[in-house]
């Protein structure tokens, strides 16, 4: 017999919640899974508009079920009781929740007699398989990434090489958080949006999530990666691409193409059963051998110091894993991120970020943006 499950949250954090449900409500409501019955709990501003959205769920309005709890003696009825109310209708007193439930709401149940238990890790184990929709849902929202980036390469393009090697666009210093506004309008007029994009240049580039700071420069390698969430669907796309203003120095060009290499290995390696450790691994030695070893020097990380990929989906990062510590074997329908990169603080960093769907055959790049090192 399958689990009664329990979600009190809102989807527009909770992906669990937006799974469940399939509609984006800004404050927490209920869901419960009683069987293969499907029940929303909604106040009455969302309930008309849940019905038509979430269709896959009976939708109940909050407010008649503490009518009802009024009517039995209940003064101000709460959530824990209109959710004890719904479980007994269901003859239900065991319900699993997500290890993110509230710990207070989890003991006020428990007082009205529902036992508790907490799920550990994934709650939709399913949510790991991508289905036709969401990989297309995906793709889509790959397509607003690529869309912001493809404004960042045409501003890099446009802009002119100032004093001291400084890049001036449209009369005004290029900088970094300039351009991370031109890429985030970009997202946002195709649909998406896109928070903490990342446009580091220099030095800045050898921190691999540093989102970057001041006036860009011409010669110097450039990060730019952008992941933003459908405004619609709520699934992400991520993409990275790493460019030169100008020429860029004979040691940034050998770490592209040995970072440009590295993924293509990595892809060559995607195939149902594969163990995401060992791709990691190749990945690792393929760049060691390359010459380029991963140390700590000076108190800083050098070299490959992240994992080769994640899970994509309804988070940026999902539970796969791509990596030293991943016990993950690739199954079909997985959606990961190939993204191997160098990082170096006296050259800066290159990295280079793909999506990729597994399929019986192998991996398909859902990702279409050319790349190009020096623009």
């Amino acid at each position: 017999m399958s689990d009664n499950l329990l979600i009190v949250a809102d989807s527009e954090r909770d992906a669990n919640m937006l799974y469940a449900a399939g509609m984006f409500v800004p404050d927490p409501f209920v869901f419960l899974q009683i069987g293969r019955k499907r029940l929303v709990m909604m106040s009455d501003l969302e309930v008309d508009r849940a019905r038509r959205e979430a269709t896959s769920c009976r939708v109940i309005s909050r407010s008649d079920i503490q009518r009802r709890l009024i009517k039995e003696g209940h003064r101000q009825p709460d959530t824990a009781q209109c959710i004890a109310y719904l479980l007994r209708r269901e003859g239900v007193r065991k319900v699993v929740v997500p290890d993110t439930f509230a710990l207070g709401l989890a003991r006020r149940l428990e007082d009205l007699g529902v036992r508790i238990k907490v799920r550990k890790g994934e709650f939709f184990a399913e949510r790991e398989i991508k289905q036709a929709d969401e990989v297309k849902k995906i793709s889509a929202a790959l397509t607003m990434a690529e869309v912001g980036l493809a404004e960042a390469i045409q501003a890099l393009r446009n802009s002119r090489v100032g004093r001291g090697s400084r890049l001036v666009y449209r009369n005004a210093p290029l900088t970094s958080e300039r351009l991370q506004g031109i890429v985030a309008t970009a997202v946002f007029q195709a649909g998406g949006v896109a928070a903490h994009i990342i446009v580091a240049g220099g030095a800045q580039a050898s921190d691999p999530h540093e989102r970057g700071t001041g006036v860009l420069k011409s010669g110097e390698p450039i990060i730019v990666d952008v992941f933003p969430r459908s405004q619609r669907t709520g699934y992400f796309g991520d993409i990275t691409r790493t460019v030169v203003k100008g020429r860029a120095s004979e040691a940034v060009r050998q770490i592209y193409r040995t970072v440009e290499e590295a993924q293509d290995l990595a892809f060559s390696l995607l195939s149902v059963g594969a163990n995401a450790a060992s791709i990691h691994g190749r990945v690792h030695r393929h760049f060691e051998t390359s010459g380029y070893r991963t140390s700590r020097q000076g108190g800083r990380m050098q070299g490959f110091f992240h994992g080769t990929g994640h899970g994509l989906g309804l988070e940026i990062h999902e539970r796969l894993r791509i990596g030293w510590e991943s016990k993950d074997r690739l199954r079909e329908g997985n959606v990961v991120t190939i993204e191997p990169g160098l990082y170096y603080p006296g050259i800066g960093g290159v990295r280079l970020e793909d999506v990729a769907l597994i399929t019986k055959r192998g991996a398909r790049n859902l990702t279409r943006f050319e790349k190009l090192l020096e623009i």
